[in-house]
Order: structure tokens, then C-alpha cells, then sequence
């Protein structure tokens, strides 16, 4: 039977193969099959098709082959029409249900979990994602092998990228020519970013772009600056434009700028927001949590509507459709651009907000360091993941929402957003991939950002399941 933890709040996710440490392994064929069957069976009975046609990819994880094999054969078992679109990032295959009218689809990937992880991103029409609840009644349906029966077909299709290719580079035009670096951390966006810049007309330098399951150069995670200090530092000797990094399923984008500095998304977004505000006076722009007060306050300055949701690319993208946003943002690097603009898909898409970044960046003739004069200086911390086992994270976050919320002024949509004063706060939640709290501060300046994380640091010793390893007062 399944290991119910690997649905998690918007994926399912686990682990593939067995690492060092002896972790079960949750993920093998024969689990994929009764995935597919599962889900198979909630698209015919949700959507009232009785072979509907469902597209799956697959990142290079060295356990994605087998898993999509299984994953469709228990597709096909319940009547389902299956269409291989084979090796792809995420964004393409949610690209492949808007755009060929799929009734569902799914990509095989764990994005940018360590090497031994995979999973599966399901999706419904419209590449709605099956999360929450809806990923709940998947997993009833396995525990119950409550299955539809049939005999669906299996084809491929491999001329999605050319389309989207296409597309893009139809919206998007860049007034200057751009020297980018690119680094795909050795994950699937490394087989098409590269393509795609070139089409747009910049001059591509490659940096671990070929695909390798063991990701031996970098976890391809462009949130943590660790990962792309080598690009950093090309971009440097390069005289490059800009530094581009993505993540293992091409759904998340780092930032690196002329001068070699990092940027987390939530600073990025900020230009991009500006430029959606003069076309788009007092539009709705939906952020992460865990995203800067400083990004929120510039939304408001030039016109816009900030709205801080809960994190997770699906809930994300549903308060995008609840309140008609047409951008929005997480500070892990996922960017989302809806109908009205570029009249886009509403998923997020790191190909695309690269594109839409040169352009922005080619509009001027200023480097991209530039286009952030005049904000105001703060201080704030990385993400900071504490590890808290999956069956103990969700009871210790109420219990430290509820300590929080009793002494300050706190948002708790998604864990504890603190408002410690006007321009200190922190952010504690619980991660929906991996096994552990994610954590940020940030502060008008470095005394205040260390009290701020003494006082969290503090209150957390109540619960020693949780690692307090992150924090000293010597910092």
C-alpha cells in the first residue's frame, strides 16, 4: 500500500531511491501504476469523460523512466487516452493541456528535491492542479482500489516546444541584443531555455545544461545563492548581461545581475510589477508569505493591489483566478502570468518569466542592478528550512501560530506571517515537500534582524523535534 505522507498539499512526492541513510523507498513502478489508475479514475468521474485524453512528461530524474511507464500503464487500465510527450519541464506539459485542450496531464519530477526523490504534479482541464483535497480523494480511491476499468491508447507528440517556441517568441521582442548565462543546474530546462533565448536574439552562454539525473554539479535550486555562485561569478568574467538559473523541472528562475549579486524572486518581481502597472492601473499582484515587505509596499506605491497568499504554486494560481490577478510571484522562484499579461496561461513558468525579464531589461539602456535604485535597504535572511519530522510539523505550527498571534499583529493564512513592528517581521511554515519548517526574517537592519531571530529561536526550544541549528546568538 502507499505511504499516505507522499500526497502532500500540491504533489505527490517520495522517495524513488534508496539513499544512504536507508529511507523505505515509497515511489517504485508498481506504486506509479496504482497512481495512474487512481488518478485516471478521478478524471473520468470529476469531469464525466469516459477516455479522456491525459498528457504526461517526465523530468531526468534516473527513476522518471520507470515511473512513467508505470504511472501511464495505470492510466491506460482505467480508459484513458495517453500522449507521451517524454523528457519536459513543467511549465510545458501545463503549456500542452491549455493549448491542445487536454482533459488532464501530468509531469514526473521532484522538481528540486535531492537525487533519490520524484513525483508526480497532476493536473486537471485548463492545467488545473490537483492538490488539496482533490489529491486526498486520489489517494481514497487507491487505498479503496475503488478503479474504473478500460483499455486507452498510448501515442507521443513531440512538436510542443516548437509550438511554444513560437508563441513566446511572438509576444515577446527584445530591443537590444543581451549576453545571458545560463545554468540549468544539469535539470531538464537545459534541453529548451537555451533554445528559447536565442530565439529571442541574446548571445547564450551554456552552464551545466546537460541533463543528468545525479545532478553532480549543483542541487538545481536557484533560490539558494550557494547554487549559482559559479554563475555568479561567470557572469562576472563574461561582462554578461545577465545570469539566468532554473531548477530541476523548469518551473523556478534565479536571478544573478551584471555585478554577480543574487536575487531573490520576490526582489525580481518588483520591476516586473512596475511594468504590468503601467499597462494595468491598480491590478491585483498575488505574492507568497514569506515575500518582502519592501516588494508589498512598491506593488501599493505604483498603483497596484498587493495580496499576500498562502505558498504553493496551486494555491498560488487559485487566488489568482478568485481575485483576477494577472501576475504574481513566490520568493522560491516561481512566477505566474495570467491573460492580461502578455495574455499568457495563468501557470508559472520560469521560461517565460525569463523572456519577460529581457524584455524588460532590454527596454532599457541601464544594467539590471538599475532597475532597483531608490528602494529602500533592508535586511533579511534566505529561506531557512528546519528540519521537523512530517508528523509532528503541522501540530507544532499551530501551537507556535497560536503563541505568535497572541503578542503581535500576525497574518496566518499559511503558518505565522509576524508583524514583530511596522518594518520587522518573520514567516514560519510548514514545507509541502520536504520535512521541515521553512523560516525568513527581514529587518531595517542587522541588530534588529538578530533580535527578531532570537525571539523565534527562542520560543522554538519548546519543541526539540525541530532544529534550532540555523540560529546563534553569536550571529
Amino acid at each position: 500500500m502507499l505511504n499516505p505522507l507522499i500526497f502532500r498539499a500540491y504533489d505527490i512526492r517520495g522517495i524513488a531511491h534508496k539513499p544512504e541513510s536507508g529511507m523505505p523507498v515509497d515511489l517504485t513502478p508498481e506504486a506509479a501504476e496504482l497512481i495512474g489508475q487512481g488518478f485516471g479514475t478521478y478524471i473520468i468521474r470529476t469531469y464525466g469523460k469516459k477516455e479522456p485524453e491525459i498528457i504526461v512528461g517526465m523530468d531526468v530524474r534516473l527513476s522518471s523512466p520507470e515511473l512513467q511507464k508505470g504511472f501511464i500503464k495505470g492510466l491506460t487500465e482505467t480508459g484513458c487516452n495517453v500522449t507521451d510527450m517524454g523528457e519536459s519541464t513543467s511549465p510545458l506539459v501545463y503549456y500542452a493541456v491549455h493549448k491542445y485542450d487536454f482533459d488532464g496531464g501530468c509531469n514526473i519530477t521532484a522538481s528540486h528535491n535531492p537525487k533519490e526523490y520524484n513525483g508526480f504534479k497532476l493536473l486537471g482541464p485548463k492545467a488545473h492542479s490537483i492538490c488539496g483535497d482533490e489529491l486526498q480523494e486520489v489517494l481514497k480511491l487507491i487505498q479503496n482500489g475503488d478503479f474504473e476499468e478500460g483499455l486507452g491508447q498510448t501515442r507521443t507528440k513531440d512538436d510542443i516546444f516548437n509550438d511554444y517556441l513560437q508563441e513566446v517568441s511572438a509576444k515577446i521582442q527584445l530591443r537590444r541584443k543581451l549576453k545571458v548565462v545560463v545554468d540549468a543546474g544539469n535539470g531538464i530546462a537545459g534541453l529548451f531555455a537555451p533554445e528559447l533565448l536565442e530565439k529571442l536574439g541574446c548571445e547564450v552562454i551554456k552552464m551545466y545544461c546537460e541533463p543528468d539525473g545525479n545532478f553532480p554539479n549543483h542541487e538545481a535550486n536557484p533560490e539558494d545563492a550557494e547554487n549559482l555562485a559559479e554563475l555568479a561569478a561567470r557572469v562576472v568574467s563574461e561582462k554578461a548581461d545577465l545570469g539566468i538559473g532554473f531548477d530541476g523541472d523548469g518551473d523556478r528562475i534565479g536571478i544573478i545581475d551584471e555585478l554577480g549579486q543574487h536575487y531573490h524572486s520576490d526582489k525580481t518581481l518588483i520591476p516586473i510589477a512596475r511594468d504590468l502597472l503601467k499597462y494595468t492601473p491598480g491590478a491585483n499582484i498575488v505574492f507568497d508569505i514569506k515575500s518582502s515587505k519592501v516588494l508589498e509596499n512598491d506593488i501599493a506605491k505604483n498603483g497596484g493591489n498587493p495580496v499576500r497568499s498562502k505558498t504553493g504554486h496551486s494555491f498560488i494560481e487559485k487566488t489568482m483566478q478568485d481575485i483576477n490577478a494577472p501576475l504574481a510571484g513566490e520568493t522560491s522562484g516561481h512566477m505566474f502570468f495570467g491573460k492580461t499579461y502578455y495574455d499568457w496561461y495563468g501557470f508559472d513558468d520560469a521560461m517565460f518569466a525569463a523572456a519577460v525579464i529581457l524584455r524588460i531589461l532590454a527596454d532599457t539602456d541601464a544594467p539590471f542592478s538599475a532597475l532597483f535604485d531608490g528602494l529602500p535597504e533592508v535586511f533579511n535572511t534566505p529561506e531557512i528550512k528546519a528540519h521537523c519530522p512530517d508528523d509532528k510539523k503541522f501540530e507544532h505550527i499551530q501551537k507556535i501560530t497560536d503563541h505568535f498571534d497572541s503578542l503581535y499583529d500576525c497574518l496566518t493564512t499559511d503558518g505565522v506571517f509576524i508583524n514583530f513592528d511596522k518594518d520587522s517581521w518573520g514567516a514560519i511554515r510548514c514545507s509541502n515537500t520536504t520535512p521541515c519548517m521553512t523560516i525568513r526574517f527581514e529587518a531595517p537592519n542587522k541588530d534588529r534582524l538578530n533580535e527578531i531571530q532570537e525571539i523565534m529561536h527562542e520560543h522554538l526550544g519548546n519543541y526539540p523535534d525541530i532544529d534550532r541549528s540555523w540560529y546563534s546568538s553569536s550571529n
